[in-house]
């Protein structure tokens, strides 16, 4: 009876062990580069869900003004004149199943927000989806360090 309370003990310990791991590798949270490489978006937790923000561009600087890369593409403009550093992608991201969030992405391309869903597929790689009615796309991103 000692032996198999001991064996369970072992197996219990080694499954919580290996739970929590995969809990760690599965944590949206850090920075992360894009699949073309040319941003950096850091991933925190906010309200119950996750925020997304730019941090870092290839190109900071608009090419034609020499000053910092804006929103330009945004069709409000008041918000065509933000930074990109610092522009929020997501919003509404909400926990979806285990290590997947829904809501929100913005695409700076053409200034306008899509249904999107964000998944971690690995310690180092993250699946952003987003769609346009039937329409559906996504690019997988990498952490960018610890």
């Amino acid at each position: 009876m000692t032996f198999r309370l001991a064996t369970l003990t072992v197996l219990l310990a080694a499954l919580l062990g290996a739970t929590a791991a995969h809990a760690q590798s599965a944590d949206a949270s850090g920075t992360w580069l894009t699949q073309a490489g040319d941003a950096r978006v850091k991933i925190s937790k906010c309200g119950g869900g996750i925020c997304g923000v730019i941090v870092w561009l290839r190109e900071p600087y608009d090419t034609a003004t020499g000053q910092p890369a804006t929103d330009s593409k945004n069709p409000n403009p008041a918000l065509a004149k933000r930074a990109m550093i610092g522009l929020p992608l997501f919003s509404g991201m909400q926990p979806a199943a285990p290590n997947k969030w829904s809501g929100q992405i913005y695409n700076a391309d053409d200034g306008s927000n899509y249904a999107s869903s964000v998944t971690v597929t690995g310690a180092e790689t993250l699946r952003v989806e987003g769609c346009v009615g039937a329409l559906c796309g996504g690019e997988t991103w990498t952490r960018a360090g610890r």
